[in-house]
């Protein structure tokens, strides 16, 4: 971490908070919020706000633990250069202690306030971020974001546990969509980032096999998302109002991932990868979407609405 600069700012709050990756929070509350609600059980709501406080608390530890470990190919990429730790503002140390006890807050209070397995469930996932994903698979094979993805599809099925204490189908299923929309949601990303993962030595797929081959599996990894997610349609949490999300956004992303396998590189490099950026954008909204959907599903079915 030769190449961080010295610690001369003074450290903010929002340093702190930044470590935290607000956004991919969000996510992470977000989807573990649906798993909660959707679940055929029903939590007391003041155990259903903590343990979902909880959760985001585990989710910022694994983004603080990740920022630490990554600190020096965050200096070199154009995207990360601001972060707290390669910008100077908060010592890796720091970072790394900061991660560390509020990893072991998030997993005492969940397992104290909803149960131990959803406890050990959330212990495992911050594991499987920092360890597994950033540790040893970023750096080492241009499939990290296929297996590593797994970590950010597990909340929804600590939310489902928190209300269940296991799994089941139903979480299962929204474990695979999340994880089967991470890869080309995250290629589509690397597509137009150009150089930065070449420049920090990270094996993205657009490094070892050029993008190309990185433009067919955006499409191949769209067409098998479809199925989980329209599958997911047909089960307890699904439903007509689902199932439309699901058919009409289905449709839309592999529309954009086809253009994007239709593509040339020099077509892309003059127009600036406008195609790749609609597509990356209309990812979060997908994702958000049928989310989304199943907590619809969910809430109308006390006023009489059957769903299947």
């Amino acid at each position: 971490m030769s190449d961080i600069r010295s610690f001369e700012a003074q450290t903010a709050p929002a340093d702190w908070f930044a470590l935290l990756k607000p956004r991919v929070m969000t996510l992470v509350v977000f989807t573990a919020f649906v798993g909660l609600l959707v679940a055929p059980v029903g939590v007391n709501p003041v155990i259903g706000f903590a343990s979902i406080l909880f959760i985001a608390l585990g989710g910022g530890a694994s983004g603080a633990l990740n920022m630490w470990w990554d600190a020096d190919i965050d200096a070199i990429m154009k995207r990360t250069q601001s972060r707290p730790i390669p910008s100077g503002r908060i010592a890796p140390r720091d970072a790394m202690w900061f991660g560390l006890v509020l990893a072991a807050v998030s997993v005492v209070m969940l397992g104290l306030t909803a149960n131990w397995f959803a406890g050990a469930f959330l212990a495992f996932t911050i594991f499987f971020y920092v360890v597994i994903y950033s540790m040893w698979l970023k750096r080492l094979t241009p499939q990290n974001i296929v297996i590593g993805g797994a970590a950010g599809a597990f909340p929804p099925m600590i939310g489902w546990a928190v209300a269940t204490g296991g799994v089941s189908v139903e979480s299962v299923l929204m474990f695979a969509l999340i994880f089967m929309w991470t890869p080309p949601h995250f290629w589509a990303l690397a597509l137009f980032m150009k150089s930065d993962y070449r420049d920090a030595g990270v094996p993205m797929l657009t490094v070892t096999h050029g993008r190309r081959a990185t433009r067919a599996h955006v499409l191949i990894y769209a067409l098998l998302l479809a199925p989980v997610a329209i599958g997911a349609g047909f089960t307890s949490i699904g439903g007509p109002i689902y199932l439309a999300v699901a058919v009409l956004s289905n449709a839309v992303f592999i529309a954009g991932c086809w253009r994007i396998w239709r593509r040339d590189e020099p077509v892309a490099e003059v127009d600036g990868y406008r195609v790749e950026k609609r597509v990356f954008a209309f990812s979060l909204l997908y994702l958000a979407a049928h989310f989304g959907a199943f907590l619809a599903e969910a809430a109308l079915r006390p006023f009489g609405y059957g769903g299947w």
